[in-house]
């Protein structure tokens, strides 16, 4: 597959420039206000877009061709890279203006996230949607493991300015490689009939189809309270371990660490994931965070973000292909617009409030906090979805010391 191989190269040079872009802002709003509030609100102006504007989005990479969208997407992304690190490299930045750059590619992101998870399924076909997301998330780790180390080293010897600039320039060549690609022609039973009511029938949808539906509401949780580690990763290394941006780039690197062997292991599975392995690997996750929340010294703060990263891609590369393989073709790119506004525009409102709790009761409560959360609502819903699935447990006992488990449905 010659285009998907292009795809996934320009896919690698995306993800790395965007997370180069993504370290070099949060510490940028961290060294010109000195609020982790701040930073929080940067995060969330970069996705409340998404969480405005999200269910359009998906109209939009279902409507009109997405190679073209991906093409101008990324071009305005460049411009928007350009001029923050013109910005940064004449010291003439300020808090303001890295707000608004963030809330503009947050209006572009809105658009683009949901073509490039659609444009998979054109290149590769219904049958490979499962193993093209698991290794679209294994370059996107792979990414987000190069991408932090050399952004804190440019950062520490020059500035945040060149992470802008090299993240412009990966966006232009992916320009180029997205402009060769010949995907496949769509059949008109895939292509969406661009009529009136197209959200309301993908929202119709989602509720009348239950891997649909609780894969999103288990995306929300997980948007609120498990993916602000970039808020909160800046205060460990900034207040709790006193480590600079050296630190900030080690945790987010060791973070994808653990994502990209998620990923990987993720792309090995030969089954789409059920809904309670995904709710499994959220209450792992919650223990996790709950567990780093606490711990004594750096190494193990590190080591614990390894497995923290690890099962939230699990969880992220399970919900996306559970979507995506059980979503209609004619309404995918609808029904992920969804997916993604729950799960970028939790981090809109997360954003934010994790800043608040860690500039008035410190980093390791507020991540304590978070995990917690994640476990209860993870447990709540799982629950839920036992008693409507008619499911009970049952122990069976037998003439040995054994305890077998068993779920079966319930006695009407």
């Amino acid at each position: 597959m010659r285009d998907y191989r292009l795809y996934l190269t320009s896919q690698m040079v995306a993800t790395t420039g965007l997370w180069m872009q993504r370290i070099a802002q949060d510490w940028l709003v961290l060294e010109l206000t000195g609020s982790v509030t701040a930073v929080g609100v940067a995060v969330a102006l970069q996705f409340l877009p998404m969480l405005l504007l999200g269910l359009f989005g998906g109209v939009v990479a279902d409507r009109f061709p997405k190679r073209t969208i991906l093409i101008v997407t990324q071009s305005t992304l460049a411009l928007v890279a350009t001029t923050l690190g013109v910005l940064a490299l004449t010291g003439t930045v300020q808090a303001w203006h890295v707000y608004v750059l963030a809330f503009v590619l947050g209006l572009v992101t809105v658009v683009d996230n949901p073509t490039r998870q659609v444009f998979v399924s054109e290149l590769v076909g219904q049958a490979h949607i499962r193993n093209a997301v698991s290794l679209n998330s294994s370059v996107f780790q792979l990414g987000a493991l190069v991408g932090p180390a050399v952004s804190g080293a440019l950062i520490h010897a020059v500035g945040q300015g060149w992470s802008f600039l090299i993240n412009a320039a990966s966006c232009l060549v992916v320009v180029i490689m997205v402009a060769v690609i010949r995907p496949r022609a769509v059949p008109a039973h895939e292509r969406s009939s661009g009529g009136k009511g197209e959200l309301r029938e993908a929202l119709r949808y989602i509720g009348r189809t239950s891997e649909v539906g609780w894969s999103i509401a288990l995306a929300a949780t997980i948007g609120l309270f498990g993916l602000n580690m970039p808020v909160i990763l800046a205060a460990f290394a900034d207040h709790v371990f006193s480590t600079g941006v050296r630190g900030y780039s080690l945790f987010n690197s060791l973070s994808a660490v653990g994502a990209l062997a998620g990923a990987i292991l993720s792309a090995r599975r030969q089954s789409v994931p059920r809904l309670r392995t995904l709710t499994s690997n959220l209450v792992l996750l919650g223990g996790g965070l709950m567990l780093a929340a606490f711990a004594p010294s750096t190494w193990i703060f590190c080591a614990v973000l390894v497995a923290v990263g690890f099962c939230t891609l699990q969880f992220l590369t399970g919900a996306n292909s559970l979507v995506q393989t059980t979503a209609a073709p004619a309404l995918r790119g609808r029904v992920m617009g969804v997916y993604l506004l729950v799960l970028l525009g939790g981090q809109a409102l997360g954003g934010p409030c994790v800043g608040w709790l860690i500039d008035h009761y410190g980093a390791r409560a507020s991540m304590f906090g978070c995990g917690t959360l994640v476990a209860l609502v993870s447990v709540a819903a799982g629950l839920v979805m036992a008693r409507r699935s008619h499911l009970t447990v049952e122990l069976e006992l037998r003439g040995s010391s054994r305890l077998p488990l068993h779920i079966v449905p319930a006695h009407h």
